[in-house]
């Protein structure tokens, strides 16, 4: 829930639908809080929850043993990284992306972008979504706009989706189109370090300029360079979905080459 819906709530004491509420405090998606309530596992007040039904901030909610508050309040950010920004939260960096945004609400990065590069980084205050989302195990999306210094060849095309040593390993398959003389995109399903960048090194490239413009459903869209934005209902709940079976420990990718 962002600060500004946080506190009008507070203040405001309207009522607020069950599931909702339950998707706003981080604990999953409005139709899984559905089949909770249907399923008689959320209390209100000790009381077996009903469908549809309403509450306000002074009742106590509870998944099955598990008390939900208003602290659990989660706060999930699309923010336009420019260039120049790092993924830190050190505060000695003076160009950290925690220093840039200056949210009133202690957030954190999801997936960091290196400084030269720009584009989509998702912000939250949930560890959980984060380490859901981040295991390159999961094999979640993540698509990128990348400009490099030579023309791009059909050849350097199928290479870099076949896969690219680096690192000691070979990168996961992926897909990768040609949308201009100097410009691909590609969708990976894990995240090496600079691993782009050593790929089209690697194949004799010298990248340009690097934007991500998706995580998994999540769309830069028209948001402005060094901007940021709530999601949206609907991007949290299939946000949501497409954690709901991932795992947030480690997860042991067999597919890559060692």
């Amino acid at each position: 829930m962002g600060n500004r819906m946080k506190q009008e709530f507070i203040q405001k004491k309207e009522p607020i639908r069950l599931n909702k509420f339950l998707s706003e405090a981080g604990v999953c998606s409005r139709r899984e809080a559905d089949r909770l309530i249907e399923s008689g596992k959320v209390t209100v007040d000790g009381k077996r929850a009903d469908m549809g039904m309403k509450v306000t901030p002074g009742q106590t909610i509870k998944v099955g043993n598990r008390v939900v508050s208003r602290s659990d309040d989660m706060v999930v950010l699309a923010v336009n990284k420019p260039r120049g920004i790092v993924c830190t939260e050190e505060r000695r960096e003076r160009d950290s992306i925690v220093r840039f945004l200056n949210y009133p609400v202690r957030v954190t990065y999801v997936g960091r972008l290196d400084k030269d590069s720009r584009g989509l980084l998702l912000m939250t205050n949930n560890g959980d979504i984060i380490n859901k989302m981040m295991r390159a195990g999961n094999r979640h999306e993540k698509e990128y706009r990348v400009t490099v210094n030579k023309e791009v060849t059909p050849e350097f095309i199928e290479k870099m989706a076949l896969g690219v040593p680096i690192l000691d390993t070979v990168t996961r398959p992926c897909k990768v189109k040609q949308i201009g003389k100097y410009t691909f995109e590609i969708i990976l399903t894990q995240g090496l370090n600079r691993q782009i960048r050593r790929m089209c090194e690697a194949l004799g490239y010298q990248v340009k300029d690097l934007v991500r413009t998706r995580i998994m459903n999540i769309g830069l869209g028209k948001l402005k360079d060094g901007a940021y934005r709530k999601l949206t209902d609907q991007e949290l709940d299939g946000l949501y979905e497409l954690i709901k079976d991932s795992s947030n420990e480690t997860v042991i990718d067999n597919s890559i080459k060692r």
